[in-house]
C-alpha cells in the first residue's frame, strides 16, 4: 500500500510540474523575444509623425497595427475572463476609426492599455487555479490554453508587421 500511495504522490507532482512547465512557456510566449519581438522593441521611437503614414505595398498605417492589436487583445483577454463580454462587431470593431491617432495621448493611451492587458492576460495564464485545458463554460470549445496562444500568434503577427512597417519608414534602428 506505501509503494501505491508514494507512486501516485510521484505522478501527482509530475503533472503539476507539467502543468507548471506549461504556465511558464506561454508567459514567455506572451512576453515575446526570443522568436518575437517584445511589444516594446516595436513601439518605442516609433515617430510620431510617422504613426499615421502609409507606405506603399503595407496595408496598414502604425496607429492602424497599434490599436488594432490592443483591441483585439482586449477583446481575448475579456472573452477569457468574462462571461458577460460582448465582443465588436467584425471586422469594423477591431480597427480604429481613421489611420491617424488623433493626437499623442491616444497613442499612449493604446499603447498603456495593450501593456495593462497583456499583463492581465500573463496573470490569467500564471494563476494555478484557472484550468488551461477546459472548456470555456460560455465558449463554443474554446480554452484559456487555445486563447492565450491565439493572442501570442495575434501579438507576433501584427509586431511583426510594425517592425516591418518602420522598417519601410525608415524608422527601425538597424544594428
Amino acid at each position: 500500500m506505501k509503494k501505491k500511495t508514494k507512486r501516485a504522490t510521484k505522478e501527482k507532482n509530475k503533472a503539476i510540474n507539467h502543468h507548471q512547465a506549461l504556465r511558464e512557456q506561454l508567459v514567455s510566449l506572451l512576453k515575446g523575444g526570443q522568436a518575437h519581438v517584445h511589444f516594446m522593441d516595436a513601439v518605442d521611437g516609433f515617430p510620431e509623425a510617422k504613426r499615421g503614414t502609409f507606405v506603399e505595398g503595407l496595408p496598414h498605417t502604425g496607429w492602424q497595427l497599434m490599436e488594432h492589436a490592443r483591441i483585439v487583445q482586449w477583446d481575448i483577454l475579456e472573452f477569457s475572463r468574462n462571461p458577460k463580454h460582448v465582443s465588436p462587431g467584425f471586422p469594423e470593431g477591431y480597427w480604429p476609426k481613421t489611420p491617424v491617432p488623433p493626437d499623442e495621448a491616444a497613442w499612449a493611451k493604446s499603447v498603456q492599455g495593450f501593456q495593462h492587458d497583456l499583463q492581465e492576460m500573463i496573470k490569467l495564464v500564471k494563476n494555478p487555479k484557472v484550468d488551461l485545458h477546459s472548456a470555456i463554460p460560455y465558449g463554443d470549445g474554446q480554452t484559456i490554453l487555445r486563447e492565450a496562444l491565439l493572442l501570442a500568434d495575434h501579438n507576433a503577427y501584427h509586431l511583426g508587421q510594425l517592425v516591418d512597417l518602420r522598417r519601410a519608414l525608415g524608422a527601425w534602428p538597424e544594428s
